[in-house]
């Protein structure tokens, strides 16, 4: 067994491999890239221009550097391409699978990409391809590679295991052979070792599992990703709505779905309203940010003219202004902790196996508890430090943001999803200007009203 050595990029060796690349020193990169596994080799190149990198490429074996280009970051890939002319991008092309190839063309422009499709050898491939990018990138159909093994149900094992090794030419991975009928209509699949296991006469009938899980070529790719984390699954087989084999989705394609989603989903949260990457230029990143940071600076202006009608009550009892920032702080920390729950929830597809019904009332269980143990905690710190009736006010009113914020946090990503919305837009900056607000208004009524003024 060839065991690959571990790389690491360190300051030194990419100085080193700088100097190469500048003296155009083939012998060392052949070398020193020998034996490093293509995902190095795209984080490698991250660091150095697309005339460098393509200089870099061209000393790797064609296969190796498909691969690497599959690896690199998109807006990297897509600067990286542009010096390349569209025969040399079929080139690589033609050493990936369907669909890492139609995610690559999509990046490109039309005139571009109909020159690569143009200069494909491999005609099959290149039909695969021009159908894959008639769907949506978000989609099933965009999704799947049209590299699989399938098997005709009428089939003998040693006709299938004939066909596994035509077929497998084209696969890099087996995970399954998807059962078909004549018709091309999915029927189920037959794992590898039943096939091994079976009689040379036995028909592929007689030992296929029926009981497979399959999408359609329109589903989200949402939807896809929590049905294959739910049943655990390694591939999905796609189909038409005529229930034809047209593709399969393998784990790694929705790896790359739920980290982006991710990616998604924390920007929302963090009040990020575009998506950029670190290397944007400043006006992108900015414009990006500001719009939920100026609607946090109204949400603070409209407190601070909140706080200006309590101005009397503020002058009778200083000491109330000690607290606002715990009332505040309190309420937005339980308000993203309730919508960022809420929002897990709805991002996974056993969320519709709970009632809102249900969700409302574990909310108000926990806030109740909630609230209790801090007011409680609250009051004994006001009480040996000031007076019982400051205590008071504050416990209640901490109590009641809780409770607010708690339900806030829930019914707001709710309310969201019902209205077709990202419900990752209720955290952060929506929900802690609302409840900053709705605190204040708490505190201040609550101490207005114990304190009879």
């Amino acid at each position: 067994m060839e065991h690959v050595a571990s790389f690491e990029l360190s300051q030194e060796y990419l100085e080193r491999f700088r100097e190469a690349v500048e003296q155009r020193d083939d012998a060392f990169i052949r070398e020193s890239l020998g034996s490093v596994r293509h995902e190095d080799v795209s984080a490698l190149l991250e660091e150095f221009n697309a005339e460098q990198s393509k200089y870099v490429l061209e000393l790797l074996e064609k296969e190796v550097a498909s691969d690497v280009i599959e690896d690199l970051d998109e807006d990297t890939r897509a600067k990286f391409l542009t010096v390349f002319s569209p025969t040399e991008i079929a080139e690589y092309v033609e050493g990936m699978e369907t669909d890492d190839a139609a995610d690559i063309l999509n990046d490109l422009p039309v005139k571009v990409r109909e020159e690569v499709i143009a200069n494909l050898e491999n005609y099959e491939k290149a039909s695969h391809i021009i159908e894959l990018l008639r769907y949506d990138e978000d989609c099933a159909g965009g999704l799947m590679a049209k590299e699989l093994i399938k098997a005709n149900v009428n089939w003998n094992v040693v006709q299938c295991i004939e066909e596994i090794r035509r077929q497998a030419e084209n696969v890099e991975k087996i995970y399954a052979v998807y059962v078909v009928d004549d018709n091309d209509k999915l029927l189920g699949r037959v794992s590898l070792k039943e096939i091994i296991l079976a009689r040379s006469s036995t028909k592929i009938a007689d030992i296929y599992n029926s009981e497979i899980i399959s999408v359609y070529t329109y589903q989200k790719e949402e939807e896809i990703a929590d049905l294959m984390q739910k049943y655990d699954l390694e591939a999905a087989p796609v189909v038409n709505v005529q229930g034809k084999l047209v593709g399969r989705i393998t784990v790694d394609d929705i790896i790359d779905v739920i980290t982006e989603l991710a990616d998604q989903e924390r920007k929302l949260m963090a009040g990020i309203a575009e998506d950029v990457e670190e290397d944007d230029t400043v006006w992108v990143l900015s414009r990006a940010r500001l719009p939920w940071l100026v609607i946090g600076l109204l949400g603070g202006f409209v407190g601070a003219r909140f706080i200006g009608i309590f101005e009397e009550d503020l002058l009778k009892v200083a000491s109330l202004a000690f607290f606002i920032p715990l009332i505040m702080a309190t309420g937005g920390n339980v308000g993203i902790q309730s919508s960022a729950l809420v929002v897990q929830s709805l991002a996974s597809i056993t969320a519709f196996e709970t009632s809102s019904w249900s969700k409302f009332l574990k909310t108000i269980l926990v806030a109740i508890l909630n609230g209790i143990v801090l007011a409680g905690l609250v009051y004994v710190f006001v009480f040996f430090s000031y007076d019982s009736t400051l205590a008071f006010v504050v416990s209640i009113a901490l109590f009641s943001v809780v409770m607010l914020a708690s339900l806030l946090g829930t019914a707001i990503p709710l309310l969201l999803d019902r209205l077709g919305f990202n419900p990752a837009l209720a955290s952060g900056p929506f929900i802690t200007t609302t409840i900053d607000l709705l605190g204040l208004a708490v505190y201040f009524v609550v101490a207005h009203l114990l304190y009879n003024f």
